[in-house]
């Protein structure tokens, strides 16, 4: 295969990251601060904010780097390789791990749209859970299909 023909979807991979880090430099702060500033009684609120949502940054960016390995793996025609199948598994925890995070940071959202009377806040939550889980799925169901295709294909090359 050659080797720009997942040049886009590389290029698609570095654009996905980018906003994403623009969001943790400069919104995840503010809205670390604007919870804060709501629960004045709670000392430890913007910390909580900052770890829960810094966290989840860091599987998204680590399955982002995976998907980067995964085009490269397809550049390099191993593409049906043990490689790719660990790294769809690290895609599936990375999603996993994603969910978990926002599960467990969801008493703040419902804290901070309870306060702010902003019922979106909770959805936009549940969208991140449900879109991560969807991935893991995705991710989970893809690293099957290849591992049957590996095992088909070592059992073709035993038999010829």
């Amino acid at each position: 295969m050659k080797r720009g023909s997942t040049l886009f979807l590389k290029i698609a991979v570095i654009l996905i990251g980018i906003p994403i880090l623009a969001l943790c430099i400069f919104v995840v702060p503010e809205i670390a601060n604007y919870a804060a500033e709501l629960y004045p009684d709670i000392a430890y609120m913007n910390d909580l904010v900052l770890i829960d949502l810094y966290a989840a940054a860091i599987p998204f960016y680590f399955a982002l780097y995976q998907a980067f390995k995964l085009l490269s793996y397809i550049d390099k025609n191993k593409a049906f390789s043990e490689l790719s199948v660990r790294t769809l598994k690290n895609i599936k925890y990375c999603a996993i791990t994603i969910s978990i995070l926002y599960v467990v940071g969801m008493p703040l959202f419902y804290l901070i749209a309870e306060r702010d009377d902003a019922p979106g806040i909770i959805v936009l939550g549940m969208i991140i859970i449900f879109a991560s889980l969807v991935i893991a799925v995705f991710a989970a169901l893809l690293q099957k299909l290849l591992k049957n295709a590996i095992d088909i294909k070592s059992e073709n090359d035993l038999t010829v």
